[in-house]
């Protein structure tokens, strides 16, 4: 696996990433081929509490985890955990899916707003996405970690937000 690994206002010592590398490394025996996965890992400190953070992009899939803790090493091993956790419990879902799911990739482009005080847009997103089912949303959703996903409906042909209820299940909002 290629791992990128930068820090946010902070420098990353050779000991830290050779650290990350041998933690990230961990997760290749999930792959059919770990040479073309890019493993995206960003670390930064804020009040004392140093965060990771790693995004896997791969064929039909992403997944993501961020974990923060008072000791660096500590978080590297919490978010290795949490991967290895998500792998472990989508495997049959991703395995089922393998051949069928498109390759589905995203673009994103951040965008820096200047603070004005009167502003409350800080950032700014563009996605393009390619058609995939509610099945396939609901997936990238939970591998993501995130509360809703937007995606372009293969069936309505539109563009919609899944996103999770507070009672657990899943609704949708479609674009006409």
């Amino acid at each position: 696996m290629n791992i990128n690994i930068r820090g946010d206002k902070m420098a990353v010592t050779d000991a830290i990433k050779t650290y990350i590398k041998e933690k990230i490394a961990k997760l290749d025996k999930y792959f059919d081929d770990p040479s073309t996965i890019d493993a995206h890992v960003l670390i930064r400190s804020k009040n004392n509490k140093d965060t990771i953070e790693v995004t896997i992009p791969a064929k039909g899939f992403t997944l993501r985890a961020e974990e923060s803790n008072d000791d660096l090493y500590a978080a590297i091993d919490n978010v290795q955990e949490v991967l290895e956790r998500q792998i472990r419990k989508n495997k049959t879902r991703l395995n089922s899916r393998k051949n069928e799911v498109p390759d589905i990739s995203f673009t994103y482009i951040d965008v820096d707003i200047e603070e004005e005080e009167d502003s409350q847009i800080v950032k700014r997103k563009t996605i393009e996405t390619k058609p995939m089912s509610e099945e396939e949303a609901i997936l990238q959703m939970e591998l993501l970690g995130h509360d809703f996903f937007v995606y372009k409906d293969a069936d309505e042909e539109c563009v919609a937000v899944l996103y999770k209820r507070k009672d657990g299940n899943y609704g949708i909002i479609y674009s006409k």
